[in-house]
Formats: C-alpha cells, structure tokens, sequence
C-alpha cells in the first residue's frame, strides 16, 4: 500500500481558497442568470405594450385619413404648412364622330 502524503496547511488553505472562490463564481453566474432573465422578461412585457400600442395608433391613423380622404377626397398633405392639395379628378370626355 502507498504511503500517505499530508498537505501542508498552506496548501491545504490554497486549495480551500481555490474551492470556495469557484462556488462563489458559480453563485454569481446563478445569480446574474435569473436576474437576467428577469430583466428579458421585463423589457419582453414592454416591448408587447409599446407593439401593441403602435397597432392602435396605426388603427387609429388608417380612421382618421379615411375620414379626411372622405370629407375632402384625395390629395396630399403638406405638415410644414398644414395645407391639403387635392388630387384634379381626370374627367374622361368623349368624342362623337
């Protein structure tokens, strides 16, 4: 049988040192992997909100010029100066020979 060998304290505390500081790291990969999943989730349920407001007010855009393109036919709307220009109706006339 093979003789035993007894570490030093030194090495022994290195060694304790060295296994304490690898669960501590494991932890704070632990930690920072639930925290970040908290933090995705969070930032998940925003972005829903902000989509799901982005449809609304798309919704709302699509109402607000049918009704204008309802009231004052079509054209373009210049924001600079708050002025509509009506598209001229081309009127197709007919010539009798």
């Amino acid at each position: 049988m093979a003789e035993t060998i007894k570490f030093t304290e030194e090495e022994v505390s290195q060694i304790n040192q060295l296994r304490q500081d690898v669960g501590n790291i494991f932890t704070q990969l632990g930690q920072l992997t639930v925290e970040k999943q908290r933090r995705i989730a969070e930032i998940d349920g925003i972005q829903n909100q902000l989509l799901a407001k982005h449809s609304e007010l798309a919704q709302k855009e699509q109402e607000l010029f049918k009704g204008l393109n309802e009231k004052y036919g079509d054209g373009n709307y210049d924001p600079n100066t708050g002025e509509f220009i009506p598209t001229p109706n081309e009127e197709t006339t007919t010539t009798e020979g």
